[in-house]
């Protein structure tokens, strides 16, 4: 498996170059929705740039393995930040890995929430293998390279180990 490795100037960059290529796009959406926890960030982004609220759904999939290994795709059934979601819906995460997540929450969507009459999806990086083909996207792979993003950092490290880190860094003025 090759590896793509992130740090977080480049990260910013992806996640600007997503934001203009739906703008250059010309796409209006009226709700704008973003996957926790890998979409927060490029929808938060959005937010600002679009100056419109951003609604949080919460799935998981990748729990076994150290997050490594996809499993039964579980969907929240609350959506934070707007009461409702409707018209034109930009749904907004990291990444098309296998796609599935992405695939079933739009089902979802169309499933449970009438009032959205349009989904686009946009993501920053989209793998070989996904089985789903965002709307706009900044980076599509050849392959299926593991992406190292840079607050994977924090991944697991537990709180003993951040202060350890942090005194280290700053010493007593944390």
């Amino acid at each position: 498996m090759s590896h793509d490795y992130v740090n977080w100037t480049q990260y910013t960059d992806l996640c600007e170059r997503l934001v203009a290529r739906v703008g250059q796009s010309g796409y209006q959406f009226d709700s704008l929705l973003c996957l926790a926890r890998g979409g927060m960030r490029p929808g938060d982004m959005f937010s600002r740039v679009y100056n419109m609220p951003l609604a949080i759904m919460t799935t998981s999939s990748y729990r076994e393995a150290a997050g490594t290994v996809q499993g039964k795709l579980d969907i929240s059934q609350y959506i934070t930040g707007m009461n409702e979601l409707k018209g034109k819906l930009l749904l907004v995460d990291d990444l098309c890995d296998s796609g599935k997540t992405i695939k079933g929450v739009v089902e979802h969507l169309r499933k449970y929430h009438p009032l959205v009459t349009e989904v686009r999806v946009a993501v920053v990086w989209v793998k070989n293998c996904s089985v789903f083909d965002p709307d706009y996207y900044v980076v599509k792979y050849e392959d299926d390279p593991w992406i190292h993003q840079p607050f994977e950092a924090y991944d697991d490290i537990g709180i003993e180990k951040h202060l350890e880190n942090c005194k280290a860094k700053f010493g007593d003025a944390i």
